[in-house]
């Protein structure tokens, strides 16, 4: 396995215990982690999240950075384990979640697989970022186990039963976390993005199938989404991701006016899956027809306040190619056309035992990369 090494244009946050120790935030540099605590002799990194230093807002944002990127510069970074030695700890307490389905591609391409005979898209699909609210108490780490989730399956048209799903799937995603609040009753313009939004996380999106097509009519995904989402351990700070920012793809017809932004807010991501350590697949974060901007905006336009902690999810990343697709609901056509991997067996969905690892990087100053870490789940079966 290739040995994280993050460079002083990424900088990501964590929050992190060595050995006994008590969980503390820190900030990676090369293959180690900055204790900030004993870095700075701040008690605000002491604590066992980022929310506290995520609310102070961006001015305070950018003073750590450029005071950070100072000692690592002139040598002065003495407090450090090794990111190999430490435990990783989920890096923010979560207020609220919010996941979205924003790419063009995977909404064409699911509409294909689950709607063969009415492919189209929803007639609101291209006038908003569509989404749902998620559970933020199942938010979890890399690395945590995904048990396998319950709930009712209808065998055609017959009565449903309770039974664990058959076809657990994975979302890659990136996921945003707001740093700044805002008061009830205010839309936040787009405008405001970087003033709210601290940094960035890879998230996967663990999806029930099966569960899902019997819930869904008329209100969406519940059950079927809410027992698990992923997070890498790396909040990467969005003033990291300057040289990343492309425009995004054109939007017919032009957003209404609360969803224009004056500045492109695409952003060129290069994310990689494995399942059980085999490349699957490439999604290309830079097609997503909806931006994170936009996605921000749209959640605050009907006066729902922000808080700190709130994460939202860009929704599945995807492509009409096979090696870009971001679920197996894509890469197998639904389970129909199964994948093959290392072992020789045929793969349509995850089974217990299996991994699912999500990686990820972004163009950096003068052709560096920004490495966002990883996030990655095992699946397990029910308990007992």
């Amino acid at each position: 396995m290739t040995l994280l090494t993050f460079t002083e244009h990424a900088l990501p946050y964590c929050v992190f215990s060595a050995g006994d120790d008590r969980p503390r935030v820190g900030a990676g540099i090369g293959t180690h982690i900055i204790d900030l605590e004993r870095a700075f002799g701040d008690k605000i990194f002491a604590e066992p999240s980022l929310n506290s230093f995520m609310a102070r807002g961006p001015r305070a944002w950018a003073r750590t950075r450029e005071r950070l990127l100072g000692f690592i510069r002139g040598g002065q970074i003495t407090s450090t384990v090794p990111i190999a030695g430490a435990t990783l700890h989920l890096p923010f307490e979560v207020a609220d979640f919010a996941d979205f389905y924003s790419s063009l591609e995977h909404a064409t391409n699911a509409g294909r697989i689950l709607r063969p005979d009415d492919p189209g898209l929803a007639r609101n699909w291209r006038e908003m970022p569509v989404g749902y609210h998620g559970r933020a108490g199942t938010v979890v780490v890399s690395g945590t186990p995904v048990v396998r989730p319950l709930g009712q399956i209808a065998p055609g048209h017959g009565r449903p039963n309770l039974a664990p799903t058959r076809r657990l799937d994975f979302e890659a995603e990136v996921g945003f976390v707001v740093g700044v609040g805002s008061a009830p009753g205010q839309p936040v313009p787009i405008s405001e993005f970087a003033e709210h939004v601290f940094g960035l996380v890879l998230l996967i999106d663990w999806s029930a199938r099966d569960i899902q097509a019997f819930e869904s009519r008329p209100l969406g995904p519940f059950l079927a989404k809410s027992f698990a989402t992923t997070i890498s351990p790396w909040v990467i700070p969005l003033a990291a991701l300057e040289q990343a920012r492309v425009v995004p793809p054109p939007q017919d017809p032009p957003p209404l006016d609360y969803l224009r932004a004056s500045q492109p807010w695409g952003l060129d991501i290069e994310l990689a899956v494995s399942i059980n350590g085999q490349l699957v697949s490439r999604p290309r974060f830079a097609t997503m027809y909806w931006t994170a901007a936009q996605q921000f905006a749209h959640l605050t336009v009907n006066g729902a306040a922000l808080r700190t902690g709130d994460l939202y999810g860009s929704g599945t990343v995807s492509g009409f190619r096979r090696d870009e697709m971001g679920s197996l609901l894509e890469l197998t056509w639904g389970g129909r056309e199964p994948i093959t991997l290392g072992n020789g067996q045929p793969l349509g969905y995850l089974a217990d035992g299996d991994t699912v690892t999500l990686t990820g990087s972004a163009p950096g100053p003068g052709g560096s990369r920004i490495e966002f870490g990883c996030a990655a789940g095992r699946i397990t079966g029910l308990a007992g």
